[in-house]
């Protein structure tokens, strides 16, 4: 198989997977089920594809193949119990596959399955990740920090749970959809930060999970108008997505916050999120989380160059979300800010507590964040070591190659001054 067709059949499955699992589960009623279809329609994509291209429908196609590996199973088998003739009759009778059939509804029951209130809230966003963001289990165990044995167990055991209780593929109403969406825009925060800053392999963004878990953001906004997290939510992922297409250069290298193009920003998208924004503003007071969130993208956002950033409006908006969520990666990026604001001396001692606290000492970013105001203050020894310490913690290609060149850098620089 070419390099070309693999790339192109990753990116499909990327794409279509959650749609195609959303349908077969509708069919089967059965997560194991319509994995193991999904799977097969997969490896027929990978036997046909190579000599016959990619189709140009590929997610009808992929649910086409799913679909009549599920008949050949109820004739084979020979099944004549009401279930299964009910199935085979679904399957011959759906839509036909140039027919678009309307998926969002079908990915969105996904999603409230996967973020069930009968599972721990960690495997939750495991199993959605691994459902709708076609992620594997190694990534997943990365961005949860666990070993990638201990994130196997935990998604086998939350599809037994599922399995057991049946639990019924549909959007729940009332109180119960209330309870569940927390859960829900935190998973589908996560699939979007997986496409904003993947977290392993040579990509430095993968659009596609953005743009799902925008789409996924979208339809629950549309069911909950009312709900000011939802919008913020979308605000937030719209207006950090604006900046999709200016965060790497021509050779996919990653480019800086403070070093991109401006220009090239999508402002249909930046106008977009701030309608969300305001929505989400005018429905709820104090602000929630992801409103926060979306406040901070927007004071970016707004900014027509670097410099005119509203810092001070920055610290304080992330002054407001350590306090509402005690999160240590928020209190970094706080200290982000504080360097902006009030410059990188008094950022260093807010860095260098998070350092000694240790609860973060296997994020790599703690350590890039400290390299970076350990230079800017001058400490090139230290920063060259930070550096390093960044790059073995990073399991992302791209980034690692910047962290390892910023520490050559500095090397090349100590090596100067000692001339």
């Amino acid at each position: 198989m070419s390099v070309l067709t693999h790339a192109a059949i990753e990116a499909v499955w990327r794409i279509e997977s959650p749609r195609l699992l959303g349908g077969l589960m509708r069919f089967t009623r059965d997560l194991d089920a319509a994995e193991d279809l999904a799977q097969e329609a997969l490896l027929a994509a990978l036997e046909r594809w190579p000599e016959t291209g990619v189709p140009d429908n590929p997610g009808a196609w992929l649910m086409t193949t799913a679909k009549n590996r599920a008949l050949d199973g109820v004739r084979r088998a020979k099944m004549v119990a009401n279930k299964h003739v009910q199935l085979g009759h679904e399957l011959s009778t759906a839509a036909a596959p140039d027919v678009a059939p309307e998926v969002g509804d079908d990915v969105l029951r996904l999603v409230f399955v996967a973020c069930h209130p009968i599972l721990p809230r960690e495997a939750r966003a495991a199993l959605t990740l691994r459902l709708l963001g076609g992620l594997s289990t190694g990534e997943i165990a990365r961005a949860f920090l666990v070993p990638e044995t201990t994130m196997a167990q935990r998604i086998v055991r939350a599809k037994r749970t599922l399995g057991e209780a049946r639990v019924p593929f549909l959007v729940p109403e009332g109180e119960a959809l209330l309870e569940r969406v927390p859960s829900v825009l935190e998973v589908i925060y996560l699939i979007f930060n997986e496409g904003y800053s993947a977290a392993a392999g040579q990509d430095w963004v993968r659009p596609e999970l953005c743009h799902d878990a925008m789409r996924l953001g979208r339809v629950l906004a549309g069911l909950l108008p009312q709900h000011a997290e939802v919008h913020g939510l979308v605000a937030l992922m719209e207006l950090q997505a604006s900046r999709l297409k200016a965060r790497v250069d021509a050779r996919g290298e990653p480019i800086l916050l403070m070093d991109q193009n401006r220009a090239r920003w999508d402002h249909w998208l930046i106008r977009h999120g701030l309608a969300a924004l305001e929505r989400a503003i005018e429905l709820q007071k104090p602000l929630g989380a992801y409103t926060l969130q979306a406040a901070i993208a927007g004071c970016h956002a707004r900014a027509a160059t670097p410099e005119a950033t509203d810092w001070l409006g920055i610290v304080a908006l992330y002054d407001a979300l350590v306090e509402l969520t005690g999160s240590p990666i928020v209190e970094l990026n706080r200290a982000v800010a504080v360097s902006m604001a009030f410059g990188p001396g008094q950022a260093l001692g807010l860095v260098d507590e998070l350092v000694e606290e240790g609860v973060l000492e296997r994020y790599h970013l703690l350590q890039a964040t400290r390299g970076d105001l350990l230079e800017k203050l001058g400490r090139a020894a230290e920063a060259q070591q930070a550096f390093e310490q960044a790059a073995r913690l990073t399991k992302n290609a791209r980034e690692r190659a910047v962290l390892l060149e910023r520490r050559a850098a500095l090397r090349h620089k100590l090596a100067g001054d000692l001339n």
